[in-house]
């Protein structure tokens, strides 16, 4: 009879991580399955490059701007209620963005859905490390690692089936079933947080700060190989930004409750961890940004043939994320998370030294490599993360973590995109694109070997507090 309590409570943590799995394969699906259709929207709507452009930028800024808001929210009002919300706003959002009859309603759905896509992303891995132990928290993130990847694999394939069958607004459409068996499934599983041990205030003006210093140095790097990296638009932005972000520093020192708590960073563990979560977004989005200019405009290959080679980089990603995750549960991250990143610098090395006839097995190969050294890293690094913030600050660990990953993606697309253009711009078409190709690469291997040096100076885990 004793053993009943127990069973029901394995059961339920594993619903958990099956909830939370189905949303991070929506959200992985839809963030992949948009850029893929943007040229078909672009053409129903008759609008301009830069102004559907504004489709993605809209969803980057808004999530990126609210992560850390909504991961203190978690905190405050409990991981559970925000994220279910997140789940009816991120659902009606895709709704909305389905009956757009114009890229300016587009847009704007897009905005409603980034603010449920943030209230997700910010607090699914609280939820999870506050529902596993210790000894199996390594695990149940790689296992929802894998459901990204799986959905970021799928998204590019599924979108364009969907799109060709039936029309753009398939691909939001479908969230809508999706969305109502996540939400309805984890309003079942996932258990009410119990009450905060004390009130907190939650603080406006850190979170202003914020919101408005992180848009303006995302847009900066969005924008900057587009407007020139000296041009006076962006250098307004890159002042704008360090003002603001100098400001919400100034707030959270004084704060008595303040929406970052920057003891965190304190912990050399946490630091080392985000640090080198932020290293690691650089290089995968470096490559996600490169790989298309060398396999469609180098090799001359369809998009459709370039997304099927391009998926062997998450498929490995998917099959190393959980079982490098179950390891670090018995070894600790130090080992595996720099040992990932080492890899993925040898990964990057090697994409450097494609040429124009490289065999395409050959390609996908060294493309393995890459999703090979980040399937090691990113399970252990994500538990040693959230493990070393307190149990009261996971809300806010998770939003820590999700801003590194979208600030990364950003920071490595604008670096990619600076020295791609730039050498192209100066040595002409074909040989420029090698070139831009290979220097980029090799700046993205040096930050990854900067990433495996920086985690190997993260401290002992922290006993859970």
């Amino acid at each position: 009879m004793a053993s009943m309590p127990v069973s029901r409570e394995s059961d339920q943590k594993w619903l958990v991580l099956l909830a939370i799995g189905v949303g991070s394969f929506m959200s992985a699906l839809d963030g992949s399955v948009v850029n893929t259709v943007l040229p078909l929207i672009r053409v129903a709507f008759g609008s301009s490059v830069a102004e559907i452009e504004w489709v993605v930028t809209i969803y980057l800024l808004v999530v990126s701007g609210l992560l850390l808001t909504f991961g203190r929210l978690g905190d405050i009002r409990g991981q559970r209620a925000v994220y279910l919300a997140g789940f009816a706003i991120f659902t009606l959002g895709s709704g909305l963005c389905a009956l757009s009859p114009g890229a300016g309603a587009l847009i704007a759905a897009r905005g409603a859905q980034a603010l449920g896509a943030a209230m997700l992303f910010a607090n699914a891995p609280a939820i999870l490390t506050k529902t596993f132990p210790p000894r199996e928290r390594g695990r149940a993130l790689g296992l929802q690692a894998t459901m990204t990847y799986l959905g970021l694999t799928v998204g590019p394939s599924l979108g364009g089936w969907l799109a060709g069958r039936f029309g753009w607004q398939a691909i939001f459409t479908i969230n809508l079933p999706v969305g109502a068996l996540a939400f309805a499934l984890s309003a079942r599983a996932i258990p009410a947080d119990p009450p905060p041990a004390r009130a907190e205030r939650f603080d406006l003006a850190g979170a202003l700060s914020f919101l408005a210093g992180l848009i303006s140095m995302l847009l900066a790097l969005n924008l900057g190989h587009a407007w020139g990296w000296g041009s006076p638009g962006i250098l307004a932005l890159l002042g704008a930004a360090v003002v603001l972000l100098g400001a919400f520093i100034a707030i959270e020192r004084r704060a008595a409750q303040p929406m970052l708590d920057l003891a965190l960073f304190g912990r050399r563990l946490f630091a080392a961890a985000t640090a080198t979560a932020f290293l690691n977004y650089i290089c995968i989005y470096s490559v996600v940004f490169l790989m298309p200019f060398y396999l469609i405009q180098g090799r001359d290959l369809t998009s459709a043939q370039a997304g099927l080679l391009l998926t062997a980089q998450p498929l490995v990603m998917a099959v190393a994320a959980p079982l490098s995750g179950a390891l670090s549960d018995r070894i600790g991250s130090r080992l595996l998370s720099s040992l990932g990143m080492g890899i993925l610098s040898l990964g990057l090395v090697l994409l450097a030294t494609l040429e124009p006839e490289t065999p395409l097995p050959q390609v996908a190969l060294r493309l393995t490599v890459v999703g090979l050294g980040t399937g090691i890293f990113i399970s252990p690094n994500t538990s040693a993360l959230m493990g070393a913030a307190p149990r009261a600050r996971q809300g806010i660990a998770s939003g820590v973590l999700a801003t590194a990953r979208n600030v990364g993606m950003v920071t490595g697309v604008g670096i990619a995109g600076a020295v791609f253009t730039t050498v192209l711009a100066r040595a002409g078409a074909e040989e420029g694109l090698y070139s831009g190709v290979r220097l980029a690469f090799l700046i993205a291997a040096g930050v990854a070997m900067l990433g495996a040096i920086v985690s190997t100076s993260r401290g002992a885990p922290i006993p859970d507090d």
